[in-house]
């Protein structure tokens, strides 16, 4: 395990402790020499977690399609900035490049390129960890839901059982390297 892919939002939240879980996970992810693999984007969640990864000298990968690289403020102090065509390539590449899925707190997107990966991870496509960092209980429903397609028949326990789900990143870092 050596590059961890990161979908979060790209604005701050409503709370302050989103940021401060951005720049804790960028953190942790230094401690144990990991990359990011991330959107691209300077603002935001995003932003604070590049950064933080960036200034502690870290590898950070962006992946951001073209349509985008204005609109987002795509961030110019990268490692590395892959410029892609469309929203299907830049999450190929993304899953392609990473070992690892994390969500942060986000909204509609961060949301989608979680659940496409859990999808893949259901069907075999492959075999990576998928997690949430559930930072001030943002994930609590969405996990109830998830209980909830289980119990209706419509999620496998199986699949509910291959999102991890933890409040630090410290210990969700270390599920993922001991997988």
């Amino acid at each position: 395990m050596k590059k961890i892919c990161v979908y979060c939002g790209s604005s701050d939240g409503a709370r302050p402790e989103y940021k401060q879980a951005a720049a804790a996970l960028g953190c942790v992810m230094l401690e144990k020499g990991l990359d990011l693999v991330y959107g691209g984007a300077s603002v935001g969640l995003m932003g604070k977690l590049a950064d933080t990864v960036l200034k502690g000298g870290g590898r950070v990968t962006g992946v951001i399609p073209e349509f985008l690289l204005n609109r987002e403020i795509s961030h110019t102090g990268l490692t590395e900035l892959v410029v892609v065509d469309s929203m299907h390539e830049r999450k190929s590449m993304m899953a392609d490049l990473s070992d690892g899925f994390i969500a942060l707190p986000g909204g509609i997107g961060t949301m989608e390129e979680l659940f496409e990966v859990l999808t893949w991870s259901q069907i075999g496509f492959h075999e990576k960890p998928c997690a949430l960092l559930n930072v001030a209980g943002y994930y609590d429903h969405l996990n109830a839901f998830m209980q909830h397609g289980v119990n209706h028949g419509f999620i496998r326990k199986g699949t509910q059982a291959k999102l991890i789900i933890k409040d630090d990143p410290k210990a969700l870092l270390d599920l993922f390297l001991e997988s």
